[in-house]
């Protein structure tokens, strides 16, 4: 963080504003029993506050990448030798449903493209979930692509998608799932002792840290997160087995990430912001809506339970879909593999596909003209 004489300027003064109203959202939204709280509180009391200008906000990434370390390790724990056969089991799904939710998000961004007249280039690179920054970086690689418009489609849907998938879990449609039968196991999480971290914990915190930065200087796609994941799986299947951590690091790591992306959407600067943020937020609402109809073609393929389903195919991020999963008690093995694998698809195989339309039609129409 910087220092500079005009205080009001100070990224700590700004730092400490942003800290206090995220942890005030928190508090307001534990108090009414809102799920993920200190997840969505932040995100919410960010979002509102980042409208006035009298307060310039900040948090720095590297908090948001400390959270993030801290779900890759819940997430990595969740895998073992079985839960691999398991997942191996589940690629053709994982395979099929990655195409199913592409297809239906091109057909979306096809629509509003014809309603909104942005050009269809734009509302396709925008309307592919689960990859924001490899999308704006194609973007930046394709000529006649809005980069403001993918990145405000982009950043409203994903912000759409993790209010509504917990609403929509904890809501009545599924008390009866996962979060009604695990009192044993919260129980259990909820008794973690500071001191039955040590010594543990420090080989994978060491190994987590490692595969983080290596990750980010090799590439890997949201690299503080795959990262922990990949380092605690590889220990964890080794033998060496690694301690739950209390509620306490737990809700801290949710403050770290939503404090962060509270501060995501800034449409000042947008053209015809509302227009845009509109269409993400209907884009949110129905692809989620999709995308739980898919979860019980799911749920009655691989007899898995209803919530499992959901967020395995959710649209949002693989870490807020952790962290949802993580409170529900649901099978974080089979959700991780699935969103892993979209991710994955998303980032590596989609980009080459579209950058090879895109320009195919290009010339296309250069030889029509």
């Amino acid at each position: 963080m910087k220092y500079t004489t005009d205080w009001k300027e100070s990224l700590w003064v700004r730092f400490g504003w942003t800290l206090l109203l995220s942890l005030i959202g928190g508090a307001i939204f534990f108090s009414f029993h809102a799920p993920i709280p200190w997840l969505l509180g932040p995100m919410a009391s960010g979002l509102i506050a980042s409208r006035f200008k009298m307060i310039k906000l900040y948090w720095p990434v590297q908090l948001r990448n400390i959270g993030l370390i801290i779900v890759g390790y819940l997430l990595g724990l969740s895998i073992t030798k079985n839960t691999l056969i398991e997942i191996s089991h589940q690629l053709p799904s994982m395979l099929l449903t990655t195409l199913i939710i592409l297809l239906f998000s091109a057909l979306m961004a096809w629509f509003f493209s014809k309603w909104s007249g942005v050009d269809y280039k734009t509302t396709l690179t925008g309307s592919i979930p689960g990859g924001l920054s490899q999308m704006v970086t194609l973007g930046e690689e394709i000529k006649g692509i809005d980069l403001t418009v993918v990145t405000l489609i982009q950043v409203s849907r994903l912000i759409c998608i993790i209010f509504l998938v917990p609403f929509l879990l904890f809501s009545p449609l599924y008390s009866t799932g996962e979060a009604g039968g695990s009192t044993g196991i919260k129980a259990a999480v909820q008794t973690v002792q500071w001191a039955d971290l040590f010594p543990n914990i420090l080989v994978f915190l060491a190994a987590a840290s490692l595969l983080a930065l290596l990750g980010k200087k090799i590439k890997l796609p949201t690299p503080f997160l795959l990262g922990p994941i990949l380092a605690t799986a590889i220990i964890s299947i080794s033998g060496l087995k690694g301690p739950q951590l209390p509620n306490l690091v737990i809700n801290i790591s949710q403050i770290l990430i939503g404090g962060y992306f509270g501060l995501m959407l800034k449409t000042s600067q947008f053209p015809n912001k509302y227009k845009m943020v509109g269409f993400a937020l209907l884009n949110g609402v129905i692809l989620t809506s999709f995308c739980w109809g898919l979860s019980f073609v799911m749920e009655y393929a691989h007899h898995l339970s209803a919530v499992t389903s959901f967020l395995s195919v959710a649209p949002g991020g693989m870490d807020q879909m952790g962290l949802i999963a993580k409170e529900l008690h649901a099978n974080l093995s089979i959700i991780t593999g699935y969103q892993i694998f979209r991710i994955f698809f998303i980032l590596f195989i989609v980009p080459p596909v579209l950058k090879w339309l895109f320009t195919r039609q290009t010339r296309k129409e250069r030889s029509l003209g």
